[in-house]
């Protein structure tokens, strides 16, 4: 059986949730359950199926506005973020892994009201908690505090798009593949004097799913990544140190996680020169602003709403 997209009516979603998935039909299943929570919104719920070896809609049980998109190429799951949010109808746009659940509703309400009426915020940024409501350390959360701020980044897990200002940027790097694609997108938002604001009280469950996860693959991309980072958004004079200390970090990760990956720094730095061309000429460096205010959100000291003068 397969999901067919649903008749939306006259009238638009006020909210479009996408989820992305791939051989988790538990997690899957528990993450649309908690959809109830936000059932009053009649949200638009789309599902993207990458390549799960057995088909999601055919484990899945039908349900108003709901769709499922399957790609059997499995390109991963920044790939089925940019569709999703190509496909949404709704201005915006919850994203959460397969892995998420909510709690409630107020929380989705907030955020939605700050979309509505605050062009100057382009994201939203979830609390990450545990199947029991209780939250993850500061340390592992967007920001520190408990009041709403402005922050350098969100966490994908659970996030609220302004799916305009999405398109318009270009989406997500998928040169990328996996992980930090987040960064990049929040660093591009700054650039262009957008906002990411943080809700510490507005919990989101994120009960990791440990299927497709190896902390070798981690490890990699994370290098990677930060490597392709510097080279699509950073200035040469920041560069030219940038990428040996992210080698260098890898090493130190490396040792202090105890993972065994002998082939790992090869496997990066063939990486990295197979997709340095396409980045050094999609690169487009931002600003010192730009950087400085990085540095600060990443302090958390930024309340929400701010005073007067709303340069970060």
């Amino acid at each position: 059986m397969r999901f067919r997209r649903q008749p939306m009516g006259d009238a638009t979603p006020r909210i479009t949730v996408g989820i992305t998935t791939r051989n988790r039909p538990a997690s899957l299943q528990r993450c649309l359950e908690s959809l109830r929570h936000i059932a009053h919104l009649q949200p638009e719920i789309l599902v993207f199926d990458d390549a799960s070896d057995e088909p999601v809609s055919g484990v899945l049980i039908p349900a108003p506005r709901l769709r499922v998109i399957r790609d059997d190429r499995g390109p991963g799951n920044i790939v089925g973020r940019n569709l999703l949010m190509r496909e949404a109808s709704a201005d915006a746009v919850l994203l959460l892994d397969d892995d998420a659940a909510l709690l409630e509703s107020t929380g989705i309400e907030r955020a939605l009201d700050i979309l509505a009426r605050d062009r100057h915020v382009a994201a939203i940024a979830f609390a990450q908690a545990n199947e029991d409501g209780h939250p993850w350390p500061e340390s592992m959360q967007p920001s520190r505090g408990q009041s709403a701020r402005y922050v350098a980044a969100f966490i994908g897990f659970a996030h609220l798009l302004r799916r305009d200002i999405f398109l318009r940027l270009g989406g997500y790097r998928e040169s990328f593949v996996f992980y930090g694609e987040e960064k990049d997108y929040c660093l591009r938002l700054l650039d262009r004097d957008l906002a990411v604001v943080y809700l510490p009280d507005a919990l989101v469950v994120h009960a990791q799913d440990a299927s497709g996860r190896t902390p070798q693959r981690y490890l990699r991309y994370v290098t990677r990544n930060d490597c392709l980072n510097a080279l699509y958004n950073e200035p040469i004079r920041r560069i030219v140190w940038l990428l040996p200390a992210r080698l260098v970090l890898y090493y130190k990760m490396r040792a202090r996680w105890k993972i065994h990956d002998p082939a790992g720094l090869r496997w990066v730095l063939k990486e990295v020169a197979i997709h340095a061309g396409a980045a050094l000429r999609a690169r487009k460096p931002v600003s010192r602003r730009t950087q400085a205010a990085w540095r600060r959100l990443r302090g958390g000291t930024a309340p929400y709403p701010a005073l007067e003068d709303r340069r970060l």
